[in-house]
């Protein structure tokens, strides 16, 4: 068969004891001790903690070989990083405080207080519920759920809190100095 194919038979025989190259055996020797040191962090390591862990054990591996060798076993950390919100750069506009800590009511539609909640889903990323609380039943009388944190998701909660509260005198309404909260569009719409 060699003669037909006009090999040397030192390939045909060299190709039965295939062992691979020195660089995957060291892949998977890497992969499996990878495996190893992220099923006992309980899923929680990531690339940079388990490329610490093998510098201290010894092993010569760049953090990029450790990301690359995971990505391609499908390995990945369970803890999702912290949100950190970027500050605006916009200087704050001070308001009024009415409310001066006083949250006392004597009846419900009095007093009303807003917030945005960054929440982590899985499908999304980072999403965020703009919500709006009466102070006197403490319930959320209206919100708003999306993907961007914007003047329009705020509108969007107040307006609900409106709409299905119909208050017949005028509210205070109480929130923090937020980029979202202190826009000419939400000031404006407030007037309501």
């Amino acid at each position: 068969m060699c003669e037909t194919l006009d090999i040397p038979k030192s390939t045909y025989y060299q190709s039965l004891n295939k062992t691979g190259s020195n660089r995957n055996r060291k892949n998977r020797e890497f992969t499996e001790k990878i495996i190893q040191i992220h099923e006992e962090s309980k899923k929680r390591y990531g690339a940079p903690k388990i490329h610490e862990i093998l510098e201290k054990q010894g092993h010569k591996i760049s953090l990029k070989q450790v990301q690359r060798l995971m990505k391609k076993a499908g390995i990945r950390s369970i803890i999702v990083k912290k949100f950190r919100p970027t500050p605006s750069k916009e200087k704050v506009k001070e308001r009024k405080n009415i409310i001066n800590r006083d949250f006392t009511t004597t009846t419900i539609n009095q007093k009303w207080v807003g917030d945005i909640t960054y929440i982590h889903t899985l499908r999304d990323g980072w999403c965020y519920l703009a919500s709006v609380l009466d102070l006197h039943s403490r319930k959320v009388i209206g919100y708003s759920f999306g993907r961007s944190m914007t003047t329009e998701l705020v509108e969007k909660a107040l307006e609900n809190a409106y709409v299905t509260q119909k208050p017949k005198n005028g509210v205070i309404f109480h929130c923090d100095l937020g980029s979202q909260y202190t826009s000419d569009s939400f000031a404006e719409k407030i007037q309501i």
